[in-house]
């Protein structure tokens, strides 16, 4: 199928089923992978974009071309990446609250003990430090780094994903890239 964006899009409008098919394909990596970098686990990481996906059917004859389509799905793939992790914050903390005021609930954990396709580290105990580091960062340099380093996009690209200026991009990536350095310092020769 070879369709510009626009025929895509008044494809995907008029309930095209080929055409939904083909921008599943086409995108699913680049929604998996983003959501895998702020959720950091693959199972979490599938459910999310299978969301993502099911939004996009549902919403698609709203989409009014004001940005590209992959700008589109980043921000709906960052927007229930986030939702999924505050959802996940929340039944954590009663978990946590259940153990501790009837001990009958194990405390739910949080490890980021997975591979990221968009990283090649061989020292697994330093992949893993570095992940749980990056759900420490605030979610504007989080989704920044997962964009610019996972993804590889430009500054540009990110400030339309995110909808901000590229100065506020390369500040938050600045912030981000320190507070790893920081978080990571133990592992540095």
């Amino acid at each position: 199928m070879s369709l510009t964006e626009d025929q895509l899009i008044s494809a995907l409008q008029k309930g095209d089923e080929h055409a939904f098919k083909w921008l599943v394909d086409t995108y699913q990596h680049m929604v998996y992978n983003t959501i895998l970098g702020i959720v950091q686990h693959p199972q979490e990481a599938e459910d999310v974009a299978q969301e993502v996906f099911v939004q996009v059917y549902q919403s698609v004859a709203g989409f009014l071309g004001k940005s590209k389509l992959s700008t589109w799905l980043y921000r709906i793939a960052i927007t229930k990446a986030l939702d999924w992790e505050r959802h996940k914050k929340r039944k954590k903390r009663f978990g946590n609250l259940l153990f501790w005021s009837n001990n009958t609930t194990d405390a739910i954990e949080n490890c980021a003990d997975f591979e990221h396709p968009g990283w090649q580290l061989n020292n697994k105990e330093m992949g893993i430090a570095l992940f749980k580091a990056i759900q420490q960062l605030p979610v504007n340099q989080k989704i920044a780094f997962v964009l610019h380093y996972t993804e590889e996009l430009s500054y540009k690209d990110i400030a339309e994903i995110m909808t901000v200026n590229i100065a506020a991009v390369e500040g938050y990536l600045h912030r981000a890239k320190q507070q790893l350095k920081t978080a990571l310092s133990t592992y540095q020769q």
